[in-house]
């Protein structure tokens, strides 16, 4: 596994699961699965309402809480419970998380984001992040955080690479961790002739080929699986590299086109909408 230096010094693995859309009992079984292979970052969400899971998952793989990278995200309705980190800790199990993000910004934000601060500064969180915040979401918080987060979490994939986020990336050492990295399970993306060729020279599929692309442009990615096959396969990307003109090659195929659309109402949504966590 490559691990990736952050902005704090704090080293993260380049590959990891995500548990997005995974029941509990899925979350549980795939986090297991993943680290008895050798994954070490995890990564969920209070809105994917499978942290207990996750945490019993941790616990239950008797591999030592230093040695496991875990990331979790606080929900836009959480922002202004004074409580959400701790609840979000209990339901973990764990004493502190390696990476805390807000979710979506939606309703009071920015309280949300001083609360990662708070967290980060206690060590409650080892670094903080971001998610789905783009455009002018980005430039207001650039003039209002008190710590640079280590983090965004966005779409990204060959056809939308986020091209101009990453300038503002660049600029503050802030990573991207990629979700939706195989297009969201477009057949065009996957069936595009350069990753059935690139495949056909690397004895890999055109999926790893992909996962290998997102970490030789820098992003961490964590595509998520119930099926231990694929969560095996995810991982075995790291005996191979692709040269620079093969990344020229897939580069040609940006469209700088993402799959998700949010709007202004679905924000209103997410701010008044409010997780059933497991009991």
């Amino acid at each position: 596994m490559e691990n990736m230096k952050l902005n704090n010094n704090l080293e993260c693995p380049m590959l990891g699961l995500g548990t997005f859309m995974l029941s509990p009992e899925d979350a549980y079984t795939s986090t297991l699965e993943a680290l008895k292979m050798g994954y070490s970052l995890i990564d969920t969400a209070n809105a994917y309402v499978n942290e207990r899971a996750v945490g019993r998952a941790i616990k239950d793989s008797g591999i030592d809480r230093k040695n496991i990278f875990l990331s979790t995200k606080i929900w836009a309705s959480e922002y202004e419970n004074e409580n959400t980190v701790e609840e979000t800790l209990e339901r973990l199990g764990v004493d502190y998380v390696d990476l805390l993000y807000i979710h979506q910004p939606a309703g009071n934000w920015l309280a949300g984001y001083r609360m990662l601060e708070k967290a980060y500064r206690e060590g409650k969180a080892k670094s903080i992040g971001i998610s789905n915040f783009e455009g002018k979401y980005m430039e207001e918080l650039e003039t209002k955080w008190e710590i640079v987060p280590q983090f965004i979490q966005v779409e990204a994939h060959p056809y939308f690479t986020q091209k101009e986020m990453r300038v503002t990336l660049d600029k503050y050492g802030i990573k991207l961790m990629s979700w939706y990295p195989l297009g969201h399970g477009d057949t065009a993306l996957m069936n595009e002739l350069v990753f059935a060729g690139l495949g056909k020279k690397y004895g890999k599929t055109p999926a790893q080929v992909i996962l290998r692309w997102h970490t030789q442009m820098g992003f961490v990615v964590i595509p998520g699986s119930k099926n231990a096959e694929h969560i095996k396969d995810n991982m075995d990307i790291f005996d191979f590299a692709l040269t620079d003109e093969e990344m020229e090659q897939i580069a040609k195929l940006d469209k700088n086109e993402r799959y998700y659309h949010r709007t202004d109402e679905q924000l209103v949504q997410f701010a008044n909408w409010k997780p059933e966590f497991e009991k």
